[in-house]
């Protein structure tokens, strides 16, 4: 009756819960959707994907145990939604995989179309954009629901008030099962989530944004907000129970009586960050002038430059020196580690095109940091998280002031999850 599942190919089939306010279980890495498509090669510098090797690629993933994708309206100037959509259609497995898009990027930016001679209300985090993004990513992915939507960027002009009760509309709807934010300040997330509870409405459950070892700036308020979302349960009154479902149809928002009152508890978030292996300049002296002789270069998605600076080098040669103390065999595994050992509820996203790059990833779930090791690669590009930050610390300890009046203990923040390897059967 409980007979156990067959062991997973790989440590990327050990299923991961995304945030304590989301319950699915996810592979701890999540897919990069950036790659997948054929119209940014020449623009950015992201590798050419056509149809075929895009489907390739996600079975490789799919295979492996990867179920958590993420993509965008505007990735590939749309390609990317559409290939995913077609390839998760065509395998039969919609229901399997848990699909990322968002909105507010303008996904028109680029276009030929002729007629599309106005792009303005494309952008933007409006509910009008908001509603031509969400209806448009449902076509392409083919599909009656996104697992999770993203406000992509805040766009410091639609008010809070107006995207909160827009977004929850959508899941009240079913049109879309979580939410979250992308790019955007702490204070702006946590007044959102603040607003959210306050009126009822679904919160942000999780953060995507930039994150690697080269640049650490994600570590001043973003992971300090994102642990700190909650531990705060609110009830919901019976009257005002929000049911897409009302018949009558008499009111806008369509409230109906619910029969009973319930309780929803937001504590934390989970991070999902971008830029992980910070554009493709975690690489080794080697792969760089393999790079510079066959004119492969790298991305200038991010930075102006695919060459790294002599700090960026630096961090990489810090990387060399873990993975030998750890027994790894990439660079790119242990500073995708190195994130999954900060803090919880981490699942990095990473931009595939090669099987191999994948088969690197994955190591990163086998590998195991010491506090020394995360010690050792912070202090390469020593990193100033400024003012109170420098005198209060990140609330993980004590503050000195305090400390000074008593010795005391405090209770641990919640833990990460270690690396190891599968078990042979």
């Amino acid at each position: 009756m409980f007979a156990p599942q067959p062991p997973p190919k790989s440590r990327l089939g050990v299923y991961r819960q995304l945030s304590p306010n989301a319950g699915v279980h996810l592979s701890p890495l999540c897919f990069g959707g950036g790659t997948i498509g054929d119209r940014w090669h020449e623009k950015f510098g992201v590798g050419y994907m056509d149809k075929e090797s895009s489907f390739k690629i996600l079975d490789t993933f799919f295979e492996m145990g990867g179920n958590f994708i993420d993509t965008a309206n505007s990735y590939q100037d749309g390609r990317s939604e559409e290939f995913i959509g077609e390839w998760a259609e065509a395998r039969r497995i919609r229901d399997q995989v848990f699909i990322a898009t968002k909105y507010a990027s303008n996904p028109h930016l680029h276009s030929d179309d002729e007629s599309i001679k106005q792009k303005i209300l494309y952008a933007g985090t409006s509910v009008k954009s908001m509603h031509i993004s969400v209806e448009a990513s449902l076509k392409k992915l083919r599909t009656s629901y996104i697992d999770l939507f993203y406000v992509h960027y805040w766009d410091y002009t639609t008010s809070i008030q107006e995207v909160m009760h827009a977004l929850h509309a959508l899941v009240m709807a079913r049109k879309v099962l979580y939410l979250g934010i992308s790019d955007a300040p702490a204070w702006v997330v946590s007044q959102a989530n603040q607003y959210a509870r306050d009126h009822a409405l679904t919160p942000f459950s999780v953060y995507q944004g930039q994150w690697n070892v080269m640049d650490r700036s994600f570590e001043r308020d973003i992971i300090p907000m994102a642990r700190n979302q909650g531990s705060i349960v609110f009830s919901i009154p019976p009257s005002l129970y929000l049911s897409p479902f009302d018949p009558t149809n008499k009111h806008p928002l369509h409230f109906s009586p619910c029969p009973a009152a319930f309780d929803v508890a937001i504590i934390g978030m989970a991070l999902a960050p971008w830029g992980v292996l910070a554009g493709g300049k975690i690489r080794s002296d080697e792969e760089e002038e393999r790079r510079r002789q066959t004119g492969e270069k790298g991305r200038t998605f991010v930075s102006p430059s695919w060459e790294r600076t002599e700090s960026e080098k630096k961090v990489c040669d810090a990387l060399e020196v873990v993975k030998k103390e750890v027994g790894a065999e990439n660079i790119t595994a242990v500073a995708i580690a190195y994130l999954l050992h900060k803090t919880p509820y981490v699942f990095p996203i990473v931009g595939l095109r090669k099987p191999e790059q994948l088969q690197q990833n994955i190591e990163a779930l086998e590998i195991s940091l010491t506090k020394d090791h995360l010690k050792f690669l912070d202090g390469v590009v020593p990193f100033e998280a400024g003012f109170p930050h420098n005198i209060l610390g990140d609330g993980t300890e004590y503050d000195p002031f305090t400390m000074a009046s008593g010795e005391r203990e405090k209770w641990p923040v919640a833990g990460v999850l270690t690396g190891r390897k599968l078990p042979k059967p």
